[in-house]
């Protein structure tokens, strides 16, 4: 277990640190598409690529969220309890979110296959292929529930009473 959180976490982080700087691509995509608009004549691209963006950066950002418990968290009566009791709940909640990732990933691997094997475009002017974002998605999805798996194995750990390997890059 140790190696596996070792192994996902540093992945994770690394993307996420790599992930995080395309909050610039999508800035300069909105950015052209401004100038486009004011001076020369709009891009069809501009507004669609933003989300394509959006949603890269969003998903590929996912596992370095769960990783770093950047989620929202009702702290009402969670600050108050024993470290293993909020270890049991974090087990049991993660689980649930093993179950959910799970299925997202299946519908996206069908969503994916579709796209690839018909080749399904946005029905938009620009009409873009949508197999590379649905495979971005997947593989964000993926990562999400690598990280899951790697936040569980912390959960049992501490349950058992043992540290949780922290690495740093």
């Amino acid at each position: 277990m140790r190696t596996y959180i070792s192994v996902v976490d540093r992945m994770n982080r690394w993307i996420g640190r790599l992930v995080m700087y395309g909050i610039f691509v999508m800035m300069g995509i909105l950015l052209w598409s401004s100038i486009s608009k004011t001076f020369f004549l709009p891009s069809l691209w501009t507004l669609e690529m933003a989300q394509f963006a959006m949603v890269a950066y969003y998903v590929l950002g996912g596992p370095y969220s769960i990783q770093m418990g950047s989620n929202v968290r009702m702290d009402l009566l969670y600050g108050e309890w024993s470290n293993k009791r909020r270890a049991w709940t974090d087990a049991i909640t993660v689980l649930f979110l093993i179950i959910y990732l799970g299925v997202m990933l299946y519908g996206g691997y069908d969503s994916l296959s579709y796209s690839l094997q018909y080749g399904e475009r946005s029905p938009t002017a620009w009409r873009p292929y949508m197999w590379p974002i649905k495979s971005i998605m997947c593989l964000g999805l993926f990562l999400m529930l690598l990280q899951s798996l790697s936040e569980l194995f912390k959960d049992i750990l501490r349950l058992r009473g043992e540290d949780i390997p922290r690495e740093t890059i």
